[in-house]
């Protein structure tokens, strides 16, 4: 029983492990930021493992963290602990997301650049389907007991690291940059680089979150692994210099940039 259950917990870990790298490397910074472009078979390849992964639709997400950067903490933010507080959001961040992304108004305006292709009519678009096949994979593989715990881990730990991004890296963490963000390594391990939140409403469009040489983006390690396959080519549009510090005319081209959605395409 307890080696099930522990076999259970490292193959829900694995999984969620995969599913943040698939959100952070293709829904956040290639697709939200622009920060890379993907070569069309690992984009494809990312956009199937976020489907079984996470039963994500891209535009969705991109829209909704989109209209986040745009209304950042204030009146509009789809998700914002200094108005909701952050334990509302860490505990209601699911249902915040879905309220936003089923707005057709948020999507027409900050997903224009991504229109729903045949692949999604048929398949993407539909997020049980792709949760299926993902569940059904775990229990032919590993039996039926541990492929449904697997699941259930996996599915806790994906939703409370995300939530954790919008509501804790919101919240607590070091501030270096003038934003509400903050930095938290922790979570950063735990999100591939996600955690690393002040830092990246600093500097959007850089596909590198870590901004100090004691800074950890794991992400970054699997961008730079694209990058030399020739699967990926970043495109970093904000210049950091060595002491991490980001000129004040490069933020704030950056924050217009976000608060441009249609420029993001």
């Amino acid at each position: 029983m307890f080696r099930m259950v522990l076999l259970a917990l490292l193959i829900g870990f694995g999984v969620t492990l995969l599913a943040n790298v698939a959100t952070t490397v293709y829904l956040h910074r290639a697709l939200s930021h622009r920060a890379l472009t993907l070569h069309p078979f690992t984009a494809q390849v990312f956009r199937f493992l976020t489907w079984i992964t996470t039963g994500i639709r891209p535009r969705q997400w991109v829209a909704v963290h989109r209209k986040h950067h745009a209304y950042t903490d204030v009146e509009g933010d789809p998700h914002s602990p200094v108005i909701h507080g952050w334990l509302k959001v860490q505990m209601l961040n699911v249902a915040m997301y879905r309220a936003e992304a089923q707005n057709p108004q948020t999507i027409a305006k900050y997903a224009k650049d991504l229109p729903p292709t045949w692949a999604d009519r048929w398949f993407y678009d539909r997020a049980f389907p792709g949760l299926a096949i993902g569940i059904a994979f775990l229990v032919v593989v590993f039996g039926w007991q541990v492929g449904l715990l697997a699941a259930f881990v996996h599915v806790n730990l994906y939703l409370g690291g995300a939530a954790a991004v919008n509501a804790i890296a919101h919240h607590f963490g070091r501030k270096p940059y003038d934003n509400t963000a903050g930095n938290l390594q922790w979570l950063a391990f735990l999100t591939a680089g996600e955690g690393l939140h002040n830092n990246h409403h600093a500097a959007p469009t850089s596909a590198k979150l870590a901004h100090r040489w004691y800074e950890i983006d794991p992400g970054w390690y699997v961008i730079k692994v694209l990058t030399w396959l020739r699967l990926a080519k970043t495109r970093t549009l904000q210049r950091i210099r060595p002491d991490g510090r980001i000129g004040q005319h490069e933020a704030l081209a950056a924050l217009r940039r976000e608060r441009r959605p249609a420029a993001s395409s």
